[in-house]
């Protein structure tokens, strides 16, 4: 093949693929989450499905596929062709914690996703029953670190975010506090709130209700930046740990390989339709910050939480249930 050839032939891929990026989506598309119906995960992806559907002119449907921490559905996602039509929105459990918590799994993050966008984040608020003796986040620390016995904290389940919260916390501020795993963060809330465990990790749209009823009292916000959901709660950086900081994240991806026009078009159509005056108020009632960055800054941040929950999960010696 000479040269001339090599180059029409370069030329048309590139129109094929710029054509498939105009004309997608062809076909209805799914948005695959790996967690049940009604979670915050659930929520945000049909937030994203309706916007999408509506500006599309195309069927954009939520797919539950619970199980394995979310390992069922990133599975099928990474088996997916790379045609954007089938994609995942996901917090940092299945492509972050789940593979380290379980040894192996059936795909590798890196390589086998095409990250698009990180969506927003959530916080995650420490709660714990008013009973319990401390009075701010530093109180706590010192009672942890002269209590013989490890303090337990109960959150929604092995290898969630705010399970990961409470392990971090334990390596980074060097406290012992014991993991009590519930399937759910209701369950959780209902033991804490009966006084049965005092303290949890939990969502921060799950646990505001019970800290405005004064059922619980909210110690601490783990992430950088107060919540204008729950201002009176301080960061954990504002009593002096200001290395600590983690909250549930939501990120886009879809299967390796996918046409960069394509993932391109993608994020530009999410960070628009995410930043749509009525879309972002529903989002930020939720707790959701948005984040809307693009494929790379996704992918390199992608990278580092692999590498942070890996190193949790290897020193706490945290195994799946």
């Amino acid at each position: 093949m000479n040269v001339k050839n090599i180059a029409v032939g370069a030329a048309v891929a590139v129109f094929a693929i710029s054509a498939s990026a105009q004309s997608f989506p062809s076909k209805p598309v799914r948005i695959l989450v790996g967690f049940g119906a009604g979670g915050s995960t659930d929520i945000v992806a049909r937030v994203l499905a309706q916007s999408m559907t509506a500006d599309w002119k195309q069927n954009v449907l939520v797919e539950n596929r619970p199980g394995a921490s979310g390992m069922i559905a990133a599975e099928l996602v990474a088996k997916s062709p790379a045609d954007g039509h089938t994609l995942m929105l996901t917090p940092q459990t299945s492509l972050a914690v789940a593979p380290a918590l379980y040894g192996k799994a059936p795909y590798d993050t890196m390589r086998d996703f095409t990250p698009i966008t990180l969506t927003g984040y959530t916080p995650l608020l420490m709660v714990i029953h008013p009973s319990f003796p401390p009075k701010t986040f530093k109180d706590f620390i010192a009672l942890a670190k002269k209590s013989k016995e490890p303090i337990t904290f109960g959150s929604g389940g092995v290898g969630s975010s705010p399970h990961m919260a409470g392990e971090l916390m334990a390596a980074q501020l060097g406290i012992k506090i014991t993991h009590v795993p519930y399937k759910g963060e209701n369950p959780a809330l209902a033991d804490t709130i009966g006084g049965q465990i005092p303290i949890m990790f939990g969502n921060l749209p799950v646990a505001v209700p019970h800290v405005n009823s004064g059922k619980l009292r909210g110690l601490a916000n783990t992430w950088s930046t107060r919540s204008p959901l729950a201002r009176d709660i301080p960061t954990v950086a504002e009593s002096g740990f200001k290395d600590y900081a983690i909250a549930t994240w939501f990120g886009l991806l879809g299967p390796a390989n996918m046409p960069p026009e394509l993932v391109a078009r993608i994020q530009r159509d999410t960070a628009r339709l995410f930043n749509v005056p009525a879309t972002k108020e529903k989002l930020t009632g939720m707790g959701v910050d948005l984040v809307l960055n693009s494929p790379e800054q996704f992918r390199d941040y992608l990278k580092s939480e692999v590498a942070r929950y890996s190193k949790v999960i290897k020193d706490a010696g945290i195994k799946a249930q």
